[in-house]
């Protein structure tokens, strides 16, 4: 196993039950970080939530809120979102064209949050390392972004091998985060591949006891 850092679990609130969101957040506060997947309708097939969901959330819990934006030029609601309450912005290499995303990622890191940068199953994995410098966290994609509860796509693992590999070699301080059906039987094959923050939305929120399955999600997460 390539050595890797402190590991972060992401409870997804795509798979939350919006009827009770808030008694859904709270019952996964023993997580690291809260999931929040913004979708567009035109970067994925798909539309999700928003600002005016992510300034409700940010008034119910003190989590870090890990906003992952599936949508087109995503620099134009930047600042939107961070003043929404959002902690973490990741971004699609693939939602721009290539030249505005370093100004994109300066952007983020200025207006004080971290900044993410995430690629699609399809997408090699080689296009991330031009800006890795810049980056604190890069996710990678196991399902095609646009919807949740989707089969885990393992040969994703590779790409996430190729990434820690970079971020050892290069004495980098970067998280790697993978999203996409991500669950109690395949969780270690995961972290084996060098990832440090897990996203899991469906076999957290659709558990019976939510805090239960992020404890046994911890216990499986040792490396």
């Amino acid at each position: 196993m390539i050595g890797i850092k402190m590991i972060k679990i992401a409870p997804s609130i795509l798979a939350a039950d919006f009827t009770k969101l808030g008694e859904d957040i709270k019952s996964v506060e023993n997580a690291d970080y809260l999931h929040f997947d913004v979708m567009d309708g035109m970067f994925v097939p798909n539309i999700s939530f928003g600002i005016p969901v992510l300034l409700s959330v940010r008034k119910i819990t003190k989590m870090v809120l890990d906003v992952h934006l599936m949508i087109d030029t995503p620099a134009r609601y930047i600042k939107n979102f961070i003043d929404a309450g959002a902690d973490i912005l990741t971004l699609h290499f693939e939602a721009d064209k290539p030249e505005h995303i370093k100004v994109t990622i300066d952007e983020i890191k200025k207006l004080g949050v971290k900044a993410g940068l995430s690629i699609k199953p399809g997408t090699d994995a080689k296009v991330i390392m031009p800006y890795i410098n810049l980056l604190d966290l890069v996710l990678v994609m196991t399902v095609e972004p646009g919807f949740g509860g989707q089969k885990f796509m393992p040969e994703s693992l590779n790409r996430a091998l190729d990434i820690r590999e970079y971020i050892t070699q290069n004495n980098l301080n970067v998280d790697i985060e993978m999203d996409g059906g991500i669950n109690l039987d395949n969780v270690g094959e995961v972290i084996s591949a060098g990832v440090n923050v897990i996203v899991a939305g469906s076999a957290i929120f659709g558990a019976k006891d939510k805090t239960a399955a992020i404890k046994q999600f911890l216990n499986r997460m040792t490396p």
